[in-house]
């Protein structure tokens, strides 16, 4: 019996300009893991709708995400890029998960929890039902492991305990249709169809905060554009960003541990570390003792030397959405093949007659 092949899978929502923190938390380390995994990047296009149905601008938002992806550096050929839409298989196989989830595990999302707020029973039943899509979106490829921020990390636990439930009542199906693989529960080992995901949480920013409060994540729903920095602004944006950043009028502590408790300070140091891929270490061996006003220049010119050339790249990009769709539509005849491969498999276990 064979083990799973390892591979990455992960997406991006089409909602609103990606900012810094979507590059150091997620683009960042989808360029480093095309090295080492065979990986899959999606424009997760169906899940924007969860929040509101109604876009005037989802195919252009669909390309941008898009675009920031090859020009971040990821390598068409090499990867699969592809927009969830063109898809179905995702949405099939989120409808056999939504029976196979509980709605008590929905309920207990913090995710939805926060985005319903007190208005619960009006809110959609896709926004409730977005982590099944979101399992469906990792398994129908059989997908191994998932870079994931902390936010994102419930949902892939929900993930696994789909597959898990989905894997323990076929079982006996499973075995019999010789689909099982091998695997380790624990210290057991197991064999199902799905493989139990892992999440690839690394680097030294998972969470980028907001340059205006420290104490907040970094968003592109916040109403001050001084909170983010946009992979789309351009070089003297990002130093007037970064130079306007909060901080406080101590100097940069002499260790690591004097961070705590300087959540401005905190931010800007892991925002460094981030993006010159060192630790929070090397930066306070080297900054340590010294102000603000000597820091600030040294980031803003580290952050206009990573971040400028992408925003470029973005917008010739942009410029040429006959390129960007070629893209999106070579990925989704790969990804398909992919998806109805495990599909086909998917209904002999459940029993549909559908091939």
């Amino acid at each position: 019996m064979s083990e799973f092949k390892q591979l990455v899978f992960s997406g991006v929502q089409p909602t609103g300009n990606l900012h810094l923190g979507n590059y150091l938390g997620a683009l960042q380390k989808f360029v480093a893991l095309q090295d080492t995994y065979e990986c899959i990047y999606c424009v997760v296009d169906m899940h924007s709708l969860t929040a509101t149905l109604v876009h005037d601008d989802l195919v252009e938002q669909t390309r941008g995400i898009a675009a920031a992806y090859l020009a971040c550096g990821l390598d068409p050929k090499k990867n699969i890029i592809f927009n969830q839409a063109r898809v179905p298989q995702h949405a099939e196989l989120a409808w056999i998960f939504n029976c196979v989830a509980r709605i008590g595990w929905m309920n207990r999302m913090t995710q939805f929890k926060d985005k319903a707020g007190k208005d619960r029973e009006n809110a959609s039943l896709g926004l409730l039902a977005y982590p099944s899509l979101m399992a469906a979106d990792i398994l129908l490829y059989r997908a191994t492991h998932v870079p994931v921020g902390e936010d994102q990390k419930q949902h892939l636990e929900l993930t696994r305990d789909i597959a898990q439930k989905f894997n323990n009542d076929f079982s006996e199906k499973i075995a019999n249709l010789g689909y099982g693989v091998e695997m380790m529960v624990g210290e057991e080992q197991v064999n199902g169809f799905f493989p139990l995901t892992e999440p690839l949480i690394e680097g030294p920013a998972p969470r980028v905060m907001s340059l205006r409060d420290g104490s907040k994540k970094m968003s592109k729903s916040d109403p001050s554009d001084l909170s983010r920095i946009n992979l789309l602004d351009d070089a003297d944006t990002i130093a007037r960003k970064i130079k306007k950043a909060k901080t406080d009028p101590a100097p940069l502590p002499g260790d690591v541990e004097g961070l705590a408790g300087r959540p401005e300070a905190d931010n800007l140091v892991g925002i460094y570390a981030a993006l010159a891929g060192v630790s929070r270490e090397n930066v306070i061996e080297e900054f340590g003792g010294r102000q603000f006003s000597e820091f600030k220049p040294a980031l803003a010119d580290l952050a206009v030397e990573k971040l400028a050339p992408i925003g470029e790249e973005m917008r010739r990009l942009k410029a040429d959405p006959a390129y960007i769709d070629s893209v999106l539509r070579d990925g989704g005849e790969r990804a398909s093949v992919k998806a109805e491969a495990t599909m086909k498999q998917v209904h002999e276990i459940v029993g549909l007659l559908a091939n």
